[in-house]
């Protein structure tokens, strides 16, 4: 199911509610990132986009005066629903010389899933429209792939578990070398429903650098829910922190905000040389991220940033609900910046 600019976001990346024009809600807040150099203004004077505005009419044509910028290597806008009833725009900025996100070389080949598995995913994804509808998307991530509350959901994954082992290598090869994104992000997906999860994980860690975002937020959920099984089970499977941090410089929002949700999941099994890759690549970035407005945004970074600098949970959670969340942020950027203060 392919996403567009006007898609409503809701947990899952290929589930889209695309309104009407005429009921598009008003932009809220402009959150941009990115940023180390430029002045914020210059980027809101591109976008033309201000809180209690129309959205932008075309999402291309800003992102092309975006890139246009002295300084702007690349630019992606996004629009997110919902805080307070109004759109939230993301604005993301690859600044040129800054670190960035590298992705894989696009796939070119004709290689696609079989008819069985492609219309069992379709199934799925209008199951998980009407559960959308309902409110209801809880999930079970225990067994190392997403098993849904909601029963018609739940029955199809079931079959995708059968898929994953009758299919695995032709999921693998849609993966690594189809030329159709939308193939490869059904592949991801699929792809962690294999038996054996452990010899899936270089497969899906090669996702994450796609060139396609719903690819990469495939493939990065799908590692989500195995590094959920890992913890629970003494199961051997070790998931590279490495690209999970790259994610925190993407433009892309879907990397910024899957990035922390899984390094924090991950945190106590990271190796220093995770750690030394998150404090010399990503704390401007996930400071960043961490003062967004939109809360559910904000506070896997946040929680990641306390971690990093050796602030115990409690105390991060105690002034998040304290309303001190900048005075803490102060202290961790003095803590993990000392030489910018």
């Amino acid at each position: 199911m392919s996403l567009n600019f006007y898609s409503i976001c809701r947990t899952f990346a290929f589930l889209a509610v695309i309104l009407p024009l005429a009921a598009q809600p008003k932009v809220g807040y402009v959150e941009v990132f990115g940023i180390r150099k430029l002045p914020k203004e210059r980027i809101l004077r591109a976008i033309g986009a201000t809180p209690g505005s129309e959205l932008p009419r075309s999402k291309g044509e800003v992102e092309e005066k975006l890139v246009a910028l002295d300084g702007v290597a690349s630019a992606q806008m996004e629009a997110f629903c919902c805080e307070d009833g109004r759109l939230i725009l993301y604005v993301g900025i690859q600044e040129r010389g800054m670190p960035l996100f590298e992705f894989r070389p696009t796939p070119t080949e004709d290689v696609f899933l079989p008819d069985e598995v492609s219309q069992a995913y379709a199934e799925f994804t209008a199951a998980l429209g009407r559960a959308a509808a309902a409110g209801d998307l809880d999930e079970d991530l225990t067994a190392g792939h997403s098993l849904m509350r909601n029963p018609d959901c739940r029955a199809i994954q079931q079959r995708f578990v059968s898929f994953g082992s009758t299919y695995l290598e032709h999921f693998r090869a849609v993966l690594s070398r189809s030329a159709d994104p939308e193939q490869r992000a059904m592949a991801a997906y699929m792809i962690g429903y294999a038996a054996d999860k452990k010899t899936v994980v270089d497969d899906l860690q090669a996702g994450l650098r796609d060139p396609a975002p719903e690819v990469r937020l495939t493939a990065a959920r799908a590692l989500r829910a195995i590094a959920v099984l890992a913890r629970d089970k003494a199961l051997g499977i070790q998931i590279r922190a490495t690209w999970f941090v790259e994610m925190l410089n993407s433009v892309a929002l879907a990397d910024r905000i899957e990035g922390p949700r899984t390094l924090n999941l991950m945190f106590d099994d990271l190796s220093e040389g995770a750690l030394a890759q998150i404090r010399e690549r990503a704390i401007p970035s996930l400071l960043e991220m961490a003062r967004w407005t939109h809360l559910p945004h904000a506070l896997p970074p946040y929680l990641l940033l306390g971690r990093v600098a050796g602030i115990a949970e409690t105390e991060m959670s105690a002034a998040w609900e304290a309303g001190k969340r900048d005075e803490m942020l102060a202290r961790v950027e003095k803590t993990l910046l000392p030489k910018r203060k």
